[in-house]
């Protein structure tokens, strides 16, 4: 592959909510999840661990207790005198935190905390950082294979959706739900599939922006 089919593969990435009714093959989700693999991790900790649900009920009943929640956040809301913003929680957010309801395949991406001799032999005696931090370290090394495995399914002609909403708005009833270690954060959610929309390029922000060169 040269750079430009690189590109576009960067470039055509998008997040898609709307998908066929197709079952994803769990050889398609091996390959993902290789590719997602071999994203960069602080001292090679591989920072990362994934739960793949493909079951609609279970998909389904991870929508109710988002929405459970957000309309629990919206009324206490309205009760505080914030009855605008309370409406534009679940007229607008609403949705785009459950846009994974009519996906075939939900992956739930975990962090788990960055782990290491380094850590073990010469960080921790010294006490280098808080122990916050390296949960931190792991949810970096986390998020650049969610990115790998996104860029992937793009390249094998399907979609996902990351989403943090059901983290931000139910993360207790998710974790009890999937029975998930303390210790572990859910990072985000990935809705996969194949696609059933064609979303339009999105702005950016020019490149001389966002960049500045020291020489």
């Amino acid at each position: 592959m040269d750079y430009q089919q690189f590109k576009e593969i960067i470039l055509g990435r998008r997040s898609i909510r709307k998908y066929e009714e197709r079952e994803v093959s769990n050889e398609d989700i091996f390959e993902l999840i290789d590719c997602a693999r071999y994203a960069p991790s602080d001292t090679n900790s591989q920072t990362w661990e994934f739960i793949v649900i493909k079951n609609k009920e279970k998909i389904k009943k991870i929508e109710e207790m988002t929405w459970e929640a957000l309309h629990e956040k919206a009324k206490d809301a309205e009760e505080r005198g914030f009855d605008r913003p309370a409406k534009m929680l679940v007229k607008s957010f609403g949705p785009y935190a459950t846009a994974f309801s009519d996906a075939p395949v939900l992956v739930i991406c975990l962090a788990t905390p960055y782990e290491s001799k380094f850590r073990e032999k010469v960080f921790d005696p010294i006490q280098l950082v808080p122990d916050e931090i390296w949960r931190e370290e792991g949810i970096k090394s986390s998020c650049l294979a969610v990115q790998n495995f996104m860029l992937a399914a793009h390249a094998k002609g399907l979609g996902t959706c990351p989403m943090t909403g059901p983290v931000l708005l139910a993360e207790k009833k998710l974790r009890e739900y999937l029975q998930i270690e303390n210790e572990k954060t859910i990072n985000m959610v990935v809705a996969l599939g194949y696609p059933k929309e064609t979303p339009k390029k999105l702005s950016r922000k020019e490149v001389s922006e966002i960049t500045k060169i020291i020489e």
